[in-house]
């Protein structure tokens, strides 16, 4: 009979089987009444779950990231069933889990409307409250694909299709709905009582464009109703703070079609990627970084010899010229290693730390790209560090701690760590994955980090840390990153000649900072709602006067502020200053000093910040040195 072991250490016998729902009620009432699924030897199964034999069980709740996920898994099912009860010629095809929510993909005769969607979600909202049971049956495939058939679900008939003869399919029936699903699901639809439905796309069946259209619904769905007002007003606040509406109402930069996905960067955005540049040229020098430059264009056996052109050739842009095949660079780090090899390298030269501005090119699929968050021709502030396996360790705990002091420098002190473990695809032995990703371990340890572990998500030539920071409203960025890879060096052929005369292949560390310079620009506009710090700003004060009469004196003004090395710009229109100053104030400036016949005769200026604080009157060098310490506070003053 069971012996069960819970996750506390305590331990459970029983004379009889058990369903993990009978476990959960005699640990008690409200543990019954909360329990969604369980794990049983790492196993996710339902609550009906029956359990013969000795095993490790814990009881999952809403209060789990495994529970929230199976409430949203659920919520899928709930719209089909709802979908088939006011559409019943509609298609249900296949429904998963995405974050923050899931989709469904229907085969229908016209458009769903917006109407159609609210009466969708009213629909799903009075199943959920008939709680009706959600039971799981184990059907013989053949027997499925016919009465699947057999009720028109030719999509659903399919799939079961595909399943092996000799297997059984696992069903979820909830009311008279009925879907193929491995489950696990919630025990009853009355478990799930915070979503919506968000909007409809178009989808290809099987994600084939030679395959019907379909017809997506996305919604969302919380374990309670204030996280899903909370997670609703995120995406009210995500949509006014739009980096790609920001861009053009600041004038930062553009994009156009002529140039898909490349960025046009205006005066005052390259404003603010030149402050970027110049602060990370800054953590290269003083963190024993030496700048290169690498060409933009290899020959295609160097991206053979890496394992780029077997492993992410789908990805890379190629060209031609005098019968040789060439490809524009995705990546850095191999032009790194044609500089390393230029020259015998001593044990006693290491660790050598290489760093570029690497512009980079990827062909990224025209559904992936978004604004400059996500674009084919990027910038990267990379690095790549040779070094000898016992420097590793060192070289990524002082890499970690320079990570989380830049990102305090632009004002994000929330950051969390991740560790991408070996995909599939990948180049290298285990033996070789097995010393990396111990070496990544060791030294997150060392550094007294807290990490979360993402299996199949490495580099196809190494596992990386992945750092991922939290912005205004909540959002997560992974930005950062520190990759391990003991195969490039030696596919490149990359030697130096260890303490004992012998020559060894280095460990290359890859790593970066902020990772795309546009994609963190993207990050720091909607971050701030395009109210940059002072720092950054394009404009950091807007010198203004009231009258023809202070022209000259707005100008001297204005002229030792940028002397003092500040960004200013002037406002000499003969418009009122409420006007200007509220024109200004659209462009998001950190300051406004407005000089009149008082200000002039005195010689101070009265000073305005951005959110409409009046500084009141002071001297323009109590205005400087004002401004210069605020420049130099970085991210203590966001």
């Amino acid at each position: 009979m069971p012996a069960i072991r819970l996750p506390d250490g305590s331990e459970r016998k029983f004379d009889h089987p058990v369903t993990v729902a009978e476990l959960a009620a005699s640990i008690g009432p409200g543990l019954a009444k909360a329990a969604l699924a369980g794990t049983v030897d790492g196993k996710t199964v339902d609550t009906s779950y029956r359990i013969d034999g000795d095993a490790q069980v814990a009881i999952i709740t809403d209060k789990d990231a495994a529970g929230v996920e199976i409430i949203r898994h659920s919520t899928a099912h709930l719209l089909a069933y709802a979908v088939k009860q006011l559409f019943p010629e509609a298609q249900v095809t296949i429904g998963p889990v995405i974050e923050n929510g899931f989709y469904y993909d229907f085969a229908f005769k016209r458009p769903f409307t917006p109407e159609d969607l609210a009466a969708i979600e009213q629909r799903m909202a009075e199943l959920a409250k008939k709680d009706f049971p959600v039971t799981r049956e184990v059907w013989q495939r053949d027997k499925a694909v016919e009465f699947f058939k057999s009720i028109g679900e030719h999509y659903k008939a399919e799939l079961i299709e595909a399943i092996p003869a000799d297997q059984d399919v696992s069903l979820y029936r909830e009311g008279d709905f009925i879907d193929l699903c491995r489950g696990p699901h919630v025990p009853s639809t009355g478990k799930l009582k915070a979503f919506k439905l968000m909007k409809v796309a178009g989808a290809y069946w099987r994600g084939d464009s030679k395959n019907e259209q379909l017809q997506r619904i996305y919604g969302t769905a919380w374990a309670k109703k204030d996280e899903l007002d909370a997670y609703l007003h995120m995406l009210e606040e995500a949509e006014k703070r739009d980096h790609r509406k920001l861009g053009r109402q600041l004038d930062l930069f553009h994009l156009q079609e002529e140039a898909p996905s490349m960025v046009f960067w205006h005066p005052y955005g390259w404003t603010v990627w030149q402050e970027i540049e110049q602060y990370m040229r800054a953590i290269y020098r003083n963190n024993g970084y030496k700048e290169v430059r690498c060409p933009q264009i290899l020959d295609k056996s160097l991206w053979e010899k890496s394992g780029h052109w077997e492993h992410y050739k789908a990805n890379m842009f190629t060209t031609e010229s005098e019968n040789r095949d060439y490809a524009i660079k995705p990546m850095n780090c191999p032009g790194h290693v044609q500089i390393f090899n230029t020259d015998v390298r001593s044990y006693r030269d290491l660790p050598l730390r290489y760093g570029e501005f690497g512009s980079c090119h990827r062909n990224e699929p025209s559904g992936a790209l978004h604004g400059v968050m996500r674009v084919r021709g990027f910038t990267q502030d990379d690095g790549h560090i040779f070094c000898t396996e016992d420097q590793i360790q060192p070289e990524v705990t002082a890499f970690n701690a320079l990570v989380r002091k830049v990102y305090s420098d632009f004002g994000f002190t929330d950051v969390a760590v991740k560790l991408a473990l070996r995909p599939e695809s990948r180049v290298g032995a285990d033996e070789l994955w097995d010393k990396a990703e111990h070496a990544l371990r060791e030294a997150l340890r060392a550094g007294g980090l807290e990490w979360e572990e993402l299996p199949g998500e490495g580099a196809f030539y190494g596992p990386k840390i992945e750092f991922h920071i939290k912005d205004a409203i909540g959002r997560s960025w992974q930005c950062g990153t520190m990759q391990v890879d003991f195969s490039m060096p030696g596919r490149l052929g990359a030697e130096y000649v260890a303490e004992d005369n012998t020559r060894r292949t280095p460990v290359m560390l890859h790593r970066a900072i902020l990772g795309s310079l546009e994609r963190f620009i993207g990050i720091m506009i909607e971050n701030h709602a395009g109210a940059l710090p002072f720092w950054l700003a394009p404009v950091q004060v807007v010198v203004m006067n009231i009258s023809e009469a202070q022209i000259d004196y707005a100008e001297s003004v204005a002229n030792k502020l940028r002397e003092a090395g500040l960004r200013v710009e002037t406002d000499l229109r003969g418009e009122k200053i409420n006007y200007k100053i509220r024109e200004h104030s659209l462009q998001k400036r950190p300051y406004y000093v407005v000089v009149g016949d008082k200000e002039k005769a005195a010689g101070l200026v009265a000073v305005r910040a951005r959110g409409n604080q009046d500084l009141g009157q002071m001297s323009p060098e109590a205005l400087i040195e004002r401004l210069l310490a605020e420049r130099a506070e970085r991210g203590a003053a966001a």
